[in-house]
């Protein structure tokens, strides 16, 4: 199979979706690998590393959106839709529910996409998303520390304290991959670290795996803790948000009023702004203006955070969706999709239709399930 590796475009992304390392198994096994010039100089690999593994550089990226089989990182761009071709299977991050524009371009160009973001192993949990969630959340003390910073607008709070004077206060909101790698982090800064969650069993893993590490987190149920939840908010120095619903927008957990009552100059945190985010306030950021303030509060709600890490990240990525890029290739998509069906979790249009339950319901719109055999099956009939 011919599979096109773009070069990524959004605003500081500097990630690739494929290593010269991956590049070289899929041409190994006779796949046919373009990569745009460039595509990977950002995260310390040039062209001549992909060339050497047996792919061709192509100068126009326009060659690279002609390939069945896209592969990249973040969700498609504005500057790049003309370029979609029908019936061509783009795998990536999609973000399609909080896109409207997105969503609508993808039908119109009867695209199908394979979201990172919604594909399930075996045991339910999302293998593609899980690596950078962590990476996120590794990092999201680290940017909250810059924030609080006077020069970004913060009150000048030293998130690990010095002597005679305490480190911040850090609540965070979820105990999944990012959250869980947010209160490793701010432990070990020094942080008084609370961690809330909707789910007791998950919070209870977290606190035991910590306990291990040497490291002390208060846990607490959101359920029936409301009250204690604003007052905990009202004295953080940090509230963290790291709260994902795959596939369909993230609830709305904290509210303005709630925020209202921080004291000036405090930081939050929204690593789920991809999916809309939890914070009454939130609005996307970029890497390149990652920060506003909102009722006296800088915001931090940039949604490709593992890009400041790029090269970190595009290992950790790559080696996660490489099994999944060969499985499309070897088998074909349709057959792929059919054999496993994880991977088919992830798709969520199809040539004009919605294949997501999540995303039709954010939409306001029919989802047709399996969509490959449902066309495949009429276009049968109609013989």
């Amino acid at each position: 199979m011919q599979i096109g590796l773009p070069r990524e475009i959004k605003d500081g992304e500097r990630r690739v979706a494929l290593v010269p390392a991956g590049v070289r198994r899929l041409t190994a096994a006779g796949h046919d690998i373009l990569v745009e010039r460039a595509a990977g100089v950002a995260s310390g690999f040039d062209d001549a590393e992909y060339r050497a593994a047996g792919a061709r550089i192509v100068a126009d990226g326009g060659e690279i959106w002609r390939c069945p089989l896209i592969v990249k990182v973040k969700e498609l761009q504005r500057a790049e839709y003309a370029r979609l071709q029908p019936g061509t299977t783009i795998f990536g991050f999609a973000q399609l529910n909080r896109d409207a524009t997105l969503r609508d371009a993808v039908l119109a160009a009867r695209v199908r996409i394979i979201a990172y973001e919604t594909v399930r192993d075996a045991d339910g949990a999302l293998p593609l998303l899980a690596p950078m969630s962590r990476i996120a959340g590794r990092l999201a003390p680290l940017v909250a520390a810059q924030a609080l910073q006077t020069s970004a607008g913060g009150n000048g709070t030293l998130i690990t304290g010095v002597d005679g004077v305490p480190a911040a206060r850090v609540v965070i909101i979820g105990a999944g991959n990012s959250g869980g790698a947010a209160a490793a982090v701010a432990a070990r800064l020094g942080c008084d670290v609370r961690v809330y969650s909707r789910g007791a069993a998950r919070l209870a893993t977290l606190a035991r795996t910590l306990e291990c590490d040497g490291l002390h987190v208060t846990t607490i149920p959101l359920r029936g803790a409301e009250a204690a939840f604003d007052d905990a908010i009202a004295d953080a120095d940090v509230v963290i948000g790291a709260v994902l619903e795959p596939g369909t927008l993230s609830p709305t957990l904290v509210s303005r009023t709630a925020l209202r009552a921080m004291r000036a100059g405090g930081a939050v945190v929204d690593i789920g702004i991809d999916q809309g985010g939890i914070f009454e306030t939130s609005r996307m950021t970029s890497l390149s203006q990652p920060t506003y303030v909102d009722e006296r509060i800088v915001h931090y709600a940039v949604p490709n955070m593992p890009a400041l890490v790029a090269r970190t990240a595009t290992f950790a990525l790559a080696a996660a969706t490489l099994p999944y890029v060969h499985a499309l290739a070897d088998a074909g998509i349709v057959a792929a999709l059919d054999g496993d069906a994880g991977l088919a979790a992830g798709v969520m249009v199809w040539e004009g239709a919605i294949a997501h339950a999540g995303l039709a319901g954010d939409a306001g719109a029919r989802m047709t399930p399996r969509p490959w055999r449902a066309m495949r099956t009429a276009t049968a009939g109609s013989a």
